[in-house]
Parts: C-alpha cells; structure tokens; sequence
C-alpha cells in the first residue's frame, strides 16, 4: 500500500514539474485550454474503459466516487499533454515530429506498463499496453489540433511584450 502512495505522490510530482517546466509565463492560458481540454477528453474515456471493464484502479483517491483513477485521467495525462503541445517542434523537420508524436506516448506507455506490473495502481483486464499508447497517441493529437485551431481563431491573444500597449 505504501508503496502505490509513494508512485502515485510521485507521479503527480513529475506531472507538476513537467508542465512548470513546459509553460512559460506568458503562455498559461495556452497550457490551461491544452490542460482542459485534455481533461475533457480523458475523463469521459477513462469512464469508459472501467465501466466496461477493460481496466480497473484497485487503489483510487476516491474509491466511493469513482472507480476511474483521478489522478491519470484528471491530472498526470493532462499535465503531461500540455508539454506535448507547448514544447512541440513546430518550426522543425518532419522527422522531429513524427518522433515527438511517438516520443511520448511511448514513454508514457513504458511508466503505465511498470506501474500496471509492480503496483495496485492499475489493472489491465481486457486491455493491453499497445491501447495504452495508440489511446494517448489519438488524445495527444486530438489535443494539440484543438489548440491548434484555437490559437488560429484567436481565442487566445498572444502576450504582448513589456507591459501594455498603448
């Protein structure tokens, strides 16, 4: 039991660290609409997939709410997608995309399948780490063509420098 609070105070921490470190100043709006609109994508999905049974989370922040995890669905993926996106390669080659895009639903991947073997964190039933990665890799596209699309309409007006303009 010690050892599922320790991974999880610890992945929150990572998670926390990484989107500090993605987000500069002047672009926290930007990292809350990739935040929430994440959070809007993984909630519902990781719904779903306890309800019809493909994974469970035997260790649950709050096991009378909900059986889905808040911590992933709610926090870590969401954090971890707003570093996807405001640290994506934009102005470079095709290559670094495409890696950025494998990147990181792969290392994700790699921590879920660790925490899946050797904690009570979660549970594959019906389920398999190759879900794990194309799920992420889909959200994480889905994510930053929304924010794409949103900064191109702009909701979201780009900071300007050295105070207000007059």
């Amino acid at each position: 039991m010690l050892l599922n609070r320790i991974v999880l105070v610890g992945a929150w921490a990572a998670a926390a660290a990484l989107m500090a470190w993605a987000t500069p100043r002047q672009r926290v709006r930007d990292a809350l609409v990739v935040f929430m609109f994440k959070q809007v994508i993984t909630w519902p999905l990781g719904l779903l997939v306890v309800q019809y049974g493909f994974l469970a989370y035997p260790v649950r922040e709050f096991p009378q709410a909900t059986f889905a995890s808040f911590s992933f669905e709610y926090f870590i993926y969401p954090a971890t997608c707003v570093a996807f996106t405001l640290r994506f390669p934009e102005r470079r080659g095709v290559w670094a995309k495409l890696g950025w895009y494998a990147f990181f639903p792969t290392w994700m991947t790699a921590l879920e399948f660790a925490i899946e073997r050797y904690t009570d964190l979660v549970r594959y039933i019906h389920w398999s780490w190759h879900w794990t990665w194309l799920t992420l890799l889909i959200t994480f596209h889905m994510t930053r063509m929304f924010y794409c699309w949103f900064i191109e309409k702009g909701a979201v007006a780009p900071a300007v420098k050295g105070g207000t303009s007059s």
